[in-house]
């Protein structure tokens, strides 16, 4: 049976405290509502000082023809969270767009331009080692959505986003805040029938569970003995 390794926490910015005041001082910062666009733009880092923040790309494809003026198709995809204490920037490559939703209530963004780290040179290099981590887990998302079986892609997406993000309770680790299966196939390349299809074989082998408002677990060994010794 699998077993998930425990989640990495992030490390702490050693001058987060000062980053937070310097932005209250200077309107740099705002609160946003579950699912409120994040108005980012690039050019600019944003650090998330609570919550979550969910990134979606966005794919314009022209579908008209040559005689009219071509429509754009937008294909959305899921690509992952930025917790708290963590960076982001988005980053515009036509024809991809970047956008940021708050992915739960009261999630608080700051906002800066990358000159403003010239004050703080080791908040700059913590900012660059985030960055460099976050990379090191694209990588490894990648990896995963390399595998041919749908299946094989769920269930490492689900350990990634775990791992990550996870936090300890009574039926192993758990994602601390909900995620629909729409936004699963939208990050594996699947549709979301078939995930809920695939997600209920994962519940039946015991390889995942839901835990309250449907948040995501997996079980570990130890987890899964106490739930075999009742």
């Amino acid at each position: 049976m699998y077993s998930p390794s425990p989640p990495e926490q992030p490390r702490p910015f050693l001058t987060w405290q000062r980053i937070i005041d310097w932005s209250q001082e200077h309107y740099r910062i705002r609160t946003f509502t579950k699912d409120e666009r994040i108005p980012a733009r690039p050019g600019l880092l944003y650090l998330v000082q609570k919550g979550a923040v969910r990134l979606v790309g966005t794919a314009q494809m022209s579908a008209g023809s040559s005689t009219k003026a071509p429509r754009l198709n937008l294909d959305e995809a899921f690509l992952g969270f930025v917790g708290a204490g963590q960076p982001f920037e988005i980053v515009a490559q036509s024809p991809f767009t970047l956008q940021s939703f708050a992915h739960v209530d009261q999630t608080a963004v700051l906002w800066m331009y990358w000159h403003d780290l010239d004050n703080w040179p080791h908040f700059r290099r913590e900012v660059l080692d985030a960055f460099r981590y976050q990379h090191q887990r694209k990588l490894l998302w990648l990896s995963t959505l390399g595998q041919r079986r749908t299946i094989d892609r769920l269930l490492g997406f689900l350990t990634l986003l775990i791992e990550e993000y996870g936090e300890p309770s009574p039926d192993g680790y758990c994602l601390p805040f909900p995620l629909t299966h729409a936004q699963i196939g939208s990050a594996i390349g699947s549709t979301r029938v078939t995930v809920t299809r695939l997600m209920g074989k994962l519940r039946q082998r015991g390889m995942i569970r839901t835990q309250g408002d449907n948040l995501l677990c997996i079980p570990t060994d130890s987890a899964l003995n106490r739930l075999d010794s009742v």
